[in-house]
């Protein structure tokens, strides 16, 4: 794919002559990254150097196709890429290899999948949109460790925009033809558009939803669009030296006040981020002063020179170091000498990767002489580390198939509680779920909530529903938290033997109550609305959790707002049912019976560490006697202990979830509990899977 367009021989555009490199640029992009290095290790921030990085690589972009149009050369897209991803690529492949091996040695099971996946967006180049999915999802966020591949989502906006813009070039380079206008005019104009709508859908996006909005492309073209602007007008600015002088020196003032001043993770893309653009504009709109007072004498210093020859290379190590020395460590941040040392450590392993991998690659002349042999370098690159990661998760899907198939008497779960019972199982069979695919215990829902179950306030996002709409005898909605949630994988079967239907509204960190200057803004209006949508509709029953229990605390109360917010149901003549809260801890289960064993006493702790003597369901019931409640504790809590595991199979999935695999061994006991709790005396039962 080539595209040829003849600029008009009426005399060049620019006002100043076209220099292809300079050196204040990649000082430029040096200082971006070192404070990208800088504020990650020691600050714990985010620095603003990743948007001006982004700036510098449009604007370079831009320059490069621009010449390229106007001095009629074609543009050959597709070698164009394929050259692209051949320089690229070699040292992605280096850092991500590293980051599996690091995994398998460092990081709990429990991350294994995250990382698979994570692997995967990266080296394909939409590892942004897997943290965007993430981002909003309330259980990403208990992971004991930031991911090692976080960062890749600033290089996966950055390859996509490296596949769209030369489109853009070659669109308007059709455009430009056609309407016998000038390239750069149309240029000016696509970029200012896209610039335009891209800035004020980031303004949109972040206001109402930061933490997507922060990995979504589209927020981010701006910033490119601004590049590709400063590119196309730069030849025509042509500010005296004084000047350009002041120019530099407040762009360069902007650019490290940034992230000190802001807290650009918070606030990031919206127009806060014009801020460290801006500031980059300036430095880049300054140039080469000439003066020795000039800002360029600075980014022109041949040591932060060399340093922007391995920026590439500096952001792709440093993360994932970071991480792994946390986790190896046991540390929540690295302080001076570490962190010093780790910046030692990233520098160096940047200049080893440029030198023996990136550089040899890039200048292989074999490789860049022929499309399909750039085509063979980024295949072979590909390879390199999918075969490993393929293999690896074949391994792991094996293992998570075969503990599937275990059969209930090598897993009993809460059956092993039961009077008299004797465990029948193989000897030796692994505990269930497999701890990599502790993120797939959440309950299988039959759908999204339709037809009347259907919220119609924009508040309540997230409804699911379980069992039959359309043939349904009883209508249970279940209010609250993620801890209303992970009962669904009890209340689902139950629902599903007895042909009712269970609706889940939920919103994660939101526990149903009445309206509390305690809770969120956001919180109360979902509780408002959840009430609403319930006296509307007017179902047979409300499912919720009543109580809140502490972190490894044996401190426990009852939802603060709950008796005010289920109040009206009651008098609505719908029957309430609230569940006693399951213990809490202070550490991923999982991880720590992997670690220290299934017996030890580091997992196993107390029951008096970790719930109340007296639940305060019982002063509940003694106030509000027509609500029904259950307390199922006595199914996570032996004599005076409360372990991490019963029966062969993990009874937690994090740190306070209750697994999927552990509640349906308790479905029977689970169904009589609730229908004694709702006066429903006919509840089927439901053998254990």
């Amino acid at each position: 794919m080539s595209v040829t367009v003849r600029e008009p021989t009426t005399g060049t555009p620019s006002r100043q002559p076209v220099k292809t490199y300079r050196p204040e640029l990649q000082g430029l992009r040096a200082l971006a990254v070192l404070m990208v290095v800088v504020y990650h290790v020691w600050l714990g921030r985010v620095s603003g150097g990743v948007d001006i990085f982004l700036l510098v690589s449009a604007f370079l972009l831009t320059g490069s196709f621009v010449r390229k149009v106007e001095g009629g050369k074609p543009l050959h897209l597709v070698k164009y890429w394929l050259h692209l991803f051949k320089r690229l690529l070699p040292g992605v492949v280096v850092v991500l290899l590293a980051i599996l091996v690091a995994t398998a040695l460092l990081l709990p099971r429990t991350q294994w999948e995250e990382v698979f996946s994570q692997t995967w967006a990266s080296l394909f180049y939409f590892q942004n949109w897997e943290l965007a999915a993430s981002s909003v999802d309330y259980y990403a966020t208990d992971h004991s460790a930031a991911s090692p591949l976080q960062h890749f989502w600033s290089l996966s906006i950055q390859g996509q925009v490296f596949i769209l813009w030369p489109l853009l070039f070659a669109g308007s380079a059709v455009v430009s033809r056609f309407l016998k206008t000038r390239f750069r005019t149309v240029l000016t104009v696509v970029f200012s558009t896209l610039f335009a709508a891209s800035l004020a859908f980031s303004a949109w996006e972040t206001a109402t939803n930061q933490t997507f909005a922060y990995f979504d492309t589209r927020t981010r073209l701006w910033e490119f669009a601004l590049g590709s602007l400063l590119a196309l007008t730069l030849p025509y600015l042509n500010f005296n030296r004084v000047l350009r002088v002041i120019l530099g020196w407040v762009g360069f003032v902007g650019m490290l006040s940034c992230g000190i001043v802001l807290q650009v993770e918070a606030e990031f893309p919206g127009y806060i981020a014009l801020w460290p653009l801006l500031s980059a504009a300036c430095i880049m709109v300054a140039g080469q002063s000439g003066s020795r007072f000039g800002v360029d004498r600075v980014l022109t210093f041949k040591p932060l020179v060399r340093m922007g020859d391995n920026s590439y290379a500096l952001y792709l190590w440093h993360w994932p170091l970071l991480v792994f020395w946390l986790v190896y460590s046991e540390q929540s941040a690295a302080g001076f000498m570490d962190g010093a040392v780790l910046i030692g450590v990233s520098i160096l392993l940047a200049i080893l990767t440029t030198r023996l991998v990136e550089t040899p690659v890039r200048s292989w002349t074999w490789a860049s002489t022929r499309r399909h042999r750039m085509g063979i370098v980024v295949a072979v690159s590909v390879a390199l580390v999918a075969a490993p990661l393929s293999g690896w998760q074949y391994q792991v899907n094996a293992e998570e198939q075969a503990v599937a198939s275990q059969s209930s008497e090598d897993n009993p779960g809460a059956a092993a509680l039961e009077p008299g019972f004797e465990y029948l199982g193989t000897p030796d069979a692994a505990l269930k779920p497999l701890i990599s695919n502790m993120g797939g215990e959440w309950a299988d829902y039959d759908g999204e909530c339709k037809g009347i179950w259907e919220p119609t306030n924009p508040v309540l996002e997230s409804c699911d529903y379980m069992g039959n709409p359309d043939t349904a005898t009883r209508t249970i909605v279940a209010l609250g938290d993620s801890h209303t949630q992970q009962w669904m994988s009890a209340m689902g079967p139950v629902a599903r033997a007895n042909n009712w239907l269970v609706i889940l509204i939920h919103k994660p960190g939101c526990r149903y109550a009445a309206p509390t200057p305690e809770s969120t803004p956001e919180c109360n209006e979902f509780n408002e609305a959840s009430k609403a949508y319930v006296m509307e509709r007017t179902p047979d029953a409300v499912f919720t959790v009543a109580t809140r229990t502490e972190h490894s605390s044996p401190e426990e109360t009852l939802v603060e707002g709950y008796e005010e917010g289920v109040q009206g149901f009651l008098d609505a003549g719908i029957s309430v049912v609230g569940i006693r809260d399951n213990p809490r801890f202070e550490f991923p289960m999982p991880e720590c019976l992997e670690t220290n064993g299934v017996d030890s006493p580091e997992c196993n702790l107390p029951r008096s560490q970790v719930l109340a003597e007296e639940s305060p369901l019982v002063a509940l019931g003694a106030s509000m006697p027509k609500v029904g409640t259950m307390d199922m504790s006595d199914k996570f809590c032996i004599d005076d202990i409360c372990p991490g595991a019963i029966g062969n199979v993990y009874v937690y999935m994090d740190l306070d979830h209750l697994t999927q695999s552990y509640l349906e061994t308790m479905l029977d006991d689970f169904g009589a509990r609730f229908g004694q709790a709702t006066g429903w005396a006919s509840v089927a039962k439901i053998p254990v899977p």
